[in-house]
Order: structure tokens, then C-alpha cells, then sequence
């Protein structure tokens, strides 16, 4: 019987300033109901900046954007160059398939740190900025003509702790009904 790769972190990236691409390091940590330390979206409440623009008190539920290295190659096969870190993720996966999570799976990831998705990263146009077309690559239509957005999960901290390239995600689905993810 062939072993079957357990789900992974391939990378690991944070940046201290609002920009696109985030740094790629040798570990991050994650801190409890906040998110990466040192990271610009850090925080009890949201720090992206359009969102902070509506209503700077809401509650932070993008404090790490999680991202399938999957869709590095799906976007490969299109001609595009993106790897960990480009397209502003914190943790970059392989072997999950996070667009089917439903809203609040746990995620334990590594020794001690457990993130609980709260919905899907909704993609915008600074991906065009980033290469031209990308944006239109992060989405699609499934049978029903239903909008898919491929462009990672984003969750928050339940426990901290420190997370390194190659450490072992284990998937806790939340008790059903399952609720499909949603941008947030």
C-alpha cells in the first residue's frame, strides 16, 4: 500500500506592512485571538484595510490566509508565476483541500498552533496589479454558474504557537450541519 502524504505546510510568510506578496521565513508565529506576530494584519480587529474604511471595530476573522499549493500549479499550467508568499498568504498548504472545508474546522498545525477557518479569502484586483490576468484565474464557475473563489481561506488563532515549513496539518471538521465557506 503507498504511502499517503499527510497534509503539510510547505511555507510559511509574513510581512510587517500592508503589501501584496508577504516574506517568505523560516517559521511564523501564530498568537492566540490575534494572528502572526508581526505581521500587518495582526490584531482583535480587522486590519484589512478597505474593511478597516467601513467599519475599523469588526472582529478580525482574516488573521492568517491560509492557501493550497495546489493552485501554484493550477496556475502554472496557465502560463502565471506564483509561489509562497506571492499572493499575501501566511501559510501556504499542500494536501488539504481548503475550498471545501466547511466554516469553523479546526486546523492543527504543528506542535501546538490551531487555526479555525472562518470563511474564503475573496480575491481582488490587486492580483491584476501583481500579473495581468490573475484575477480572472482565481475564479471560476462551477456547473450551477455559481461564482468559486480559489484564492485561499482565511481563519483565526484559537491556540498559538510556532509553525515551520513541513509540519503536519490535522483537519477537525466542526460538528454538522456543515456550513460551507464564505468570503469574509
Amino acid at each position: 500500500m503507498p504511502d499517503i502524504p499527510l497534509p503539510s505546510v510547505i511555507a510559511v510568510s509574513k510581512g510587517r506592512a500592508h503589501t501584496f506578496t508577504k516574506a517568505l521565513h523560516g517559521s511564523i508565529t501564530l498568537l492566540a485571538a490575534l494572528g502572526v506576530e508581526g505581521d500587518a494584519h495582526c490584531g482583535v480587529t480587522v486590519k484589512h484595510r478597505s474593511r478597516v474604511a467601513k467599519d475599523p471595530l469588526q472582529a478580525n476573522l482574516r488573521q492568517v490566509h491560509l492557501l493550497h499549493s495546489e493552485l501554484h500549479d493550477e496556475l502554472a499550467t496557465q502560463g502565471f508565476q506564483v509561489g509562497p508568499g506571492h499572493i499575501g498568504e501566511n501559510i501556504t498548504t499542500r494536501g488539504i483541500d481548503l475550498l471545501q472545508l466547511p466554516r469553523s474546522t479546526r486546523l492543527h498545525i504543528g506542535a501546538t498552533a490551531v487555526v479555525e477557518v472562518t470563511g474564503l479569502r475573496n480575491p481582488c484586483s490587486q492580483l491584476d496589479a501583481f500579473q495581468a490576468g490573475l484575477m480572472a484565474a482565481v475564479l471560476s464557475r462551477d456547473e450551477q454558474g455559481r461564482l468559486i473563489r480559489k484564492a485561499g481561506v482565511m481563519g483565526i488563532v484559537l491556540c498559538g504557537g510556532v509553525v515551520f515549513p513541513d509540519d503536519h496539518i490535522i483537519v477537525a471538521l466542526p460538528d454538522q450541519p456543515h456550513q460551507p465557506l464564505e468570503p469574509v
